[in-house]
């Protein structure tokens, strides 16, 4: 029990500093970019841009924040059955990993929902014309990617028995 307190201890950190570090980001673009024009980092690349996002990801579902805020709740809930079920072992941490910075994400941008009404998006690649983003947008992204390929390429089904509620199962 006490590496399971140990495990989720690091989880909860992890979360609050990511989730810092994406607050931290959006209060820098309302201080420096809101109102302003876009600051070019790379000519025809990236650039610094300001956005009240008050949809889903790239601008979709406009307005549905009760929407957002149960897809939150869901995703909380989730992530808190997977790491109390989630085995204190090496193997695990890639996954622990994808499904903390998916979490992070999700919190980081309900936190400017409830507060705010809006997303702060601020990061945008002009070179693609790729929709302005934040960075709760990349750990949800990243989390999400990395976590299908290990899905595909290095766990096994067997893997994931200790996520089974059937009795029996790995932990059950």
């Amino acid at each position: 029990m006490n590496q399971k307190i140990k495990q989720l201890s690091g989880v909860v950190l992890g979360i609050l500093l990511l989730i810092g570090l994406d607050q931290w980001t959006k209060r820098l673009a309302v201080a420096h970019l809101m109102g302003k024009e876009p600051l070019v980092i790379w000519k025809g690349v990236f650039e610094l841009r300001y956005l009240e996002n008050r949809g889903a990801a790239f601008g979709m579902l406009q307005g549905k924040q009760g929407f957002f805020f149960l897809v939150a709740i869901v995703v909380l809930a989730a992530a808190v059955f997977f790491f109390c079920r989630l085995p204190y072992s090496r193997k695990y941490l890639p996954l622990g990993l994808c499904v903390l910075g998916i979490v992070a994400g999700a919190v980081g941008n309900m936190i400017d929902r409830i507060s705010q009404g809006y997303v702060v998006d601020f990061l945008y690649f002009s070179l693609i014309d790729f929709p302005i983003f934040n960075v709760a947008d990349c750990y949800v992204t990243v989390g999400a990617a990395m976590l299908a390929i290990l899905i595909m390429t290095y766990y096994k089904d067997e893997d994931f028995a200790v996520f089974s509620l059937k009795k029996g199962g790995a932990n059950g």
